[in-house]
């Protein structure tokens, strides 16, 4: 799956879990349900948590790619990410191993978590989080890279936009202490999953290797979900880029953009985001 599709799943899967909007979809069209929920609903966070969530999950999401050090990301913020992302590749064992599995998931939100634990009492600001704040650094210019939101010609802008958005969590993070790790876990296993939708596939419990008995090589399906090198596929969107995967993440990418912008019109509100949209008349 394209970097930028990946940032996108991430940012729709924290959506989805921190909101509910309910949109009365029959009354414009007929052939729908009366009433249509969208989101699950089932982290009671603030508004605010669901804008710096979906930022931080968006980043999150390209985390597994850090294991390639000529990675679009690697090149993000330079020079920290092309470090980060050399080392990150070193410690994996290489592309699509250890920071694709449920290995690399536990790695990263132990990171996080611990990253979440340093916290500072201000007068200004209250309880802020300047370790969720620098790492948000590094995942924001992740997404801003994989998004396309900077041009590469402006090479010293990412650093301006993660050191923002940094300060921004580091300042106005959600009450919520579990919300770091949590969205850091969503987005790593967002990224997983969609590289298992395509045709290269995971291999799960890296470093174990499932070898497919050759017995099976010719049985179509298991063919085709188990591949010959031990990872698992199941590759209904095909090969990465393809139509099947943009026809998919076009309506994705809305639905992320139309939760952030349920959140910041109800960041007054300090609850969860439970919006009803109705028809009028």
């Amino acid at each position: 799956m394209m970097g930028a599709h990946h940032a996108a799943c991430g940012a729709a899967a924290w959506v989805a879990a921190t909101t509910q909007v309910e949109v009365q979809a029959g009354r414009w069209l007929p052939v729908l349900p009366e009433s249509v929920t969208l989101g699950l609903g089932l982290l009671d966070v603030s508004p605010v948590g669901v804008v710096t969530g979906a930022l931080v999950t968006a980043g999150a999401a390209l985390l597994p790619d850090a294991d390639h050090h000529s990675a679009t990301i690697a090149h993000s913020l330079p020079p920290l990410s092309n470090l980060f992302c050399a080392g990150v590749g070193a410690i994996a064992g290489g592309h699509r191993r250890g920071t694709h599995s449920l290995l690399g998931v536990a790695a990263f939100v132990a990171v996080a978590f611990v990253a979440g634990l340093w916290t500072v009492e201000t007068v200004d600001f209250g309880t802020v989080y300047p370790g969720a704040g620098l790492l948000t650094v590094l995942l924001v210019s992740f997404a801003a890279k994989a998004l396309k939101i900077i041009p590469d010609r402006m090479r010293k802008s990412p650093w301006a936009v993660g050191l923002t958005a940094g300060a921004f969590i580091t300042a106005f993070a959600p009450e919520e202490q579990f919300w770091f790790p949590l969205a850091v876990g969503i987005g790593v296993v967002v990224h997983i999953l969609g590289d298992m939708l395509t045709t290269g596939g995971c291999n799960p419990v890296y470093p174990f290797r499932l070898r497919r008995p050759r017995s099976l090589a010719r049985t179509p399906v298991i063919a085709q979900v188990w591949r010959p090198n031990g990872n698992i596929a199941v590759p209904v969107l095909g090969n990465a880029g393809s139509l099947r995967e943009w026809c998919l993440l076009v309506p994705v990418s809305l639905y992320a953009l139309g939760g952030i912008g349920w959140a910041i019109m109800n960041i007054d509100d300090g609850g969860m985001v439970v919006a009803r949209l109705s028809g009028g008349g």
